[in-house]
């Protein structure tokens, strides 16, 4: 019972609720785009993408901060993402002209769902064929590139929680080396608000920062040195500035609480009587 009247369980009680409600919602506004182009698909998950966004932020008090969106370069591009929570696999979307992800194929297989991303031109991966999914991969990123899309992989492969020990792939320096386009690596926080596989959503700031694109070219060994140094170094930084945020606003509150007039000791009324 006293978590029920926990605010940020009952906030994210509601949040979890209308966000798989609205979810078949949006599948049903997006199915009559399964005969249309490919953008048009696009352009609903852009919208259901920037819902979400809202929806976090007047249920749980969850705010988005962007940095360095200057920083994105048009036409084709890898984009290499931190990844922490389920967050950043709709909240990324709108900020790409043409965006696609590579994702596990089973993904492809919920109905409406998969069929909907395989129309958006997703690109799935079968994880158990091994090094024989590589030439199906790399054709399908070939394609994607040649059409002036950005292609966005999270590079550890999986949810990790902030703070874990990276586990960076070399999936992506295979496709950063077929690729021959640039790298634009993303540092994020979202882990802190919307933890993996967790039920509550914490109020806070999610942040998002874009890093200096990494150029075609490099040799294998420094690029993927660079890439995890730079996602590392800007996420490492992201969560300390949390963390001190944290500190102050619980300063603060002690401070308030502190300073705050004593309410007087209520005082009993003297009872007169006859002694016996």
């Amino acid at each position: 019972m006293r978590r029920l009247l926990d605010p940020i369980f009952l906030r994210s009680l509601i949040f979890n609720i209308a966000f798989y409600v609205s979810f078949g919602a949006w599948l049903l506004v997006a199915i009559p785009t399964a005969v249309m182009p490919r953008r048009a698909v696009l352009a609903v998950a852009k919208t259901w993408g920037r819902y979400n966004i809202w929806l976090l932020r007047m249920i749980c008090g969850i705010g988005v901060e962007w940095r360095g969106r200057e920083k994105i370069p048009r036409g084709p591009l890898l984009v290499a993402a931190k990844h922490q929570s389920f967050w950043e696999t709709f909240a990324l979307l709108h900020l790409f002209d043409d965006p696609t992800f590579i994702l596990k194929r089973e993904l492809t297989w919920i109905p409406i769902f998969g069929w909907l991303m395989a129309k958006a031109g997703m690109i799935p991966i079968d994880r158990a064929a091994g090094k024989d999914t590589l030439p199906n991969m790399t054709a399908a990123l070939r394609a994607a590139l040649d059409a002036g899309r950005q292609v966005i992989i999270f590079p550890e492969g999986t949810r990790r929680p902030p703070g874990a020990e990276p586990d960076y792939k070399l999936g992506i320096v295979f496709l950063y080396l077929e690729g021959e386009v640039p790298c634009l690596p993303v540092a994020l926080n979202s882990g802190l608000c919307w933890a993996r596989r967790g039920f509550l959503r914490y109020p806070g700031t999610i942040r998002v920062q874009f890093l200096d694109p990494i150029p075609p070219g490099l040799n294998r060994r420094v690029f993927f040195k660079r890439l995890r140094n730079d996602i590392e170094t800007a996420t490492a930084a992201l969560l300390a500035e949390s963390a001190e945020e944290t500190h102050s606003d619980a300063q603060e509150r002690q401070k308030r609480n502190s300073s705050a007039p004593e309410a007087p000791s209520p005082t009993l009324p003297h009872q007169g009587g006859r002694s016996r």
